[in-house]
Formats: structure tokens, C-alpha cells, sequence
């Protein structure tokens, strides 16, 4: 039974809620760009087909579907209050890492194109500390 003293506040709520938007925002993100169609590319503004024309790695792809399969998995777990969502946060933000620094490393990006990556490794990283903080108040079992 649980005790008022670990019933979660609402702003658990209110950022696992969140949380399970933007990651689901990055799944839909994974499954456009995993299965669009050469017609719709050619639907495209020129500068956006010219980022669906390059061919990324493998290894690249899987970290793209591990950090938002898994991040969007751990917000449903803590929806349902299990702390198994801090190791699916943990392998998120791994694939969200490893997806990053090969662009970091191997595209030429602007300042304001830097800044949705970032953002989404810090989003990672923040999940994860929310998750072992509401792991030991007691929120999820």
C-alpha cells in the first residue's frame, strides 16, 4: 500500500508527462525519417532533401532508435511508477550521446543547429537524475 509520504507530487506528474511528449515527438522523428519515400523527399524544400540524402552509418541509426525507443519507454514507466525507467533513461542518453558526437564530429553545423542536439542530451541527462531522484524519494518501485 502506498503511503501519502510516497505519493509523487504533481510536478512528477506534470514532467513524466512531459517528458513522454518529447519522447514521443523523437519516435515519430525515427520513424519518419526510417521510412520515408524517395517521392517524399522530392516533396521537400531543397535544403531539407539534401539532409535525407546522406548516408549515415548503421551504428548511427541504431543509437537514433535506442535513445528514442528507450527514453520513450522510461516515461512510461514512470508513469506507471516503475524504476525501471532509470535504466531505459540510462540507455537512452548512451544512444543519444553516441548518435550526437558523430554528428559533432562529422557534420558541419551552425550555432543554431547545435542546439537542438544539445538540448536533447541535456533532456537525456535531466531524466535520468529526475528518475534515481524519484527512485529514492520512493515515487517508483
Amino acid at each position: 500500500m502506498t503511503t501519502l509520504r510516497n505519493k509523487p507530487p504533481i510536478s512528477f506528474w506534470i514532467i513524466s508527462v512531459l517528458a513522454l511528449i518529447w519522447n514521443i515527438v523523437g519516435v515519430m522523428a525515427y520513424l519518419f525519417r526510417a521510412f520515408i519515400t524517395d517521392d517524399q523527399i522530392a516533396q521537400l524544400p531543397i535544403e531539407q532533401q539534401a539532409e535525407f540524402l546522406v548516408d549515415y552509418p548503421v551504428w548511427y541509426t541504431a543509437a537514433f532508435a535506442l535513445a528514442v525507443f528507450c527514453g520513450a519507454l522510461g516515461c512510461f514507466m514512470l508513469l506507471i511508477r516503475k524504476k525501471w525507467a532509470y535504466v531505459l533513461f540510462v540507455f537512452s542518453a548512451i544512444g543519444a550521446i553516441v548518435q550526437h558526437m558523430y554528428l559533432f564530429l562529422n557534420v558541419e553545423m551552425s550555432t543554431t543547429t547545435l542546439i537542438m542536439p544539445i538540448m536533447v542530451i541535456l533532456v537525456c541527462l535531466f531524466l535520468i537524475w529526475f528518475s534515481k531522484k524519484s527512485i529514492s524519494k520512493g515515487w517508483i518501485k
